[in-house]
């Protein structure tokens, strides 16, 4: 049953403004704007004096947001980019007073599809088939989906800017004079609504190499090595691209923890950082500060995607919009000692 503090959270007001507007209040002066917006939340948490003179306060199951995550609790763990994500939403729901609750995972077989109309808004981490979120829209509309980049603008989107950001990488590897470039990274998968995952060659960051390097020229050097999301196949891959007579001058490589089996395999072949290849990747999670040399990456704030996604979904469930948006989060490109400028150290 949601409260005063509850509207006034959500009006941004405080508890006694709420508490006078909801009275009707004469003496209380207001702009009128703010009175309306006080009612409205008011009623659309189904706000009622009586029922929380009788009963505790607890939740409004119309304020609350279920969580549909691509990664289970164990598997969360290895992934940091999941990982804040599904944090920052648990912190920003709790600034907001707004329960949070994991409906089912994606890759679940047996999804109960009918508890999602009990929540005010769900939340998507990961992407599904379309079939399958239309599943979830036909019970409840209010839905918002973080990383995915589904082409169908009906839906509320977060994401990243992860295209822009792999031809920022690559245009500026080209001005240092990198040309025979490489590109390490795991596969991409759609989860369907049986829990079954579709692989696909269409991750953002790859799609994203091969159309820069076919855009500058580069299609004879277009080198594209893509496994699992995990330090061993990155091993396995850069390993087999070392005995490769043609060796890269760069590797852009799609995450952090992918970024540690690159490294070992460069050093296992005899080769350095970034004197024989330049290395490049992305999440800049802690440890890059202990490599040697230390890893260039792009940090992407994850835990503000998750909280900006409570926000959106908290617009859905109180406000009136009409049209769907896509936000598109900005990541920044950090460069260090992993990175050679070719044009200043000819060999």
């Amino acid at each position: 049953m949601a409260s005063i503090r509850d509207i006034a959270k959500m009006a941004g007001v405080s508890a006694a403004s709420v508490s006078r507007i909801l009275n009707n209040d004469e003496t209380f002066s207001i702009n009128e704007n703010t009175r309306k917006r006080v009612i409205d939340i008011a009623n659309r948490l189904h706000y009622s004096k009586e029922k929380n003179l009788k009963s505790p306060r607890r939740a409004s199951s119309d304020m609350s947001i279920g969580l549909i995550l691509r990664h289970n609790s164990e598997t969360e763990l290895k992934d940091p980019y999941f990982l804040a994500i599904h944090r920052g939403i648990e912190e920003e729901a709790a600034q907001w007073r707004l329960q949070v609750s994991k409906v089912f995972g994606m890759r679940d077989t047996d999804k109960d599809w009918d508890q999602l109309s009990r929540y005010g808004a769900i939340i998507m981490v990961g992407q599904m088939t379309e079939k399958a979120m239309d599943m979830v829209m036909a019970r409840n509309k209010n839905l918002v989906l973080v990383d995915n980049y589904i082409s169908d603008e009906k839906f509320d989107r977060i994401q990243t800017d992860f295209t822009d950001k792999t031809f920022k990488v690559l245009d500026l590897l080209y001005q240092y004079g990198h040309r025979k470039i490489a590109f390490v990274g795991g596969r991409s998968s759609i989860v369907d609504a049986d829990g079954s995952r579709i692989n696909s060659r269409h991750e953002v960051r790859a799609v994203a190499y091969e159309r820069w390097m076919n855009l500058h020229g580069l299609h004879e050097n277009i080198n594209t090595n893509v496994g699992q999301w995990e330090a061993e196949d990155a091993l396995k891959m850069t390993s087999e691209l070392l005995q490769e007579k043609n060796l890269p001058t760069a590797i852009v490589v799609a995450s952090d923890p992918m970024a540690m089996g690159v490294y070992k395999a460069i050093n296992n072949a005899g080769l350095k950082i970034p004197d024989d290849i330049s290395v490049v990747s992305f999440d800049d999670v802690e440890m890059n500060r202990y490599l040697t040399p230390t890893l260039s990456s792009i940090k992407m704030d994850s835990e503000e995607m998750g909280r900006i996604a409570v926000k959106v979904a908290r617009e859905k469930m109180i406000g009136d919009r009409k049209m769907p948006i896509q936000i598109v989060c900005a990541s920044d490109l950090k460069i260090r000692d992993s990175v050679l400028d070719l044009t200043k150290n000819k060999k």
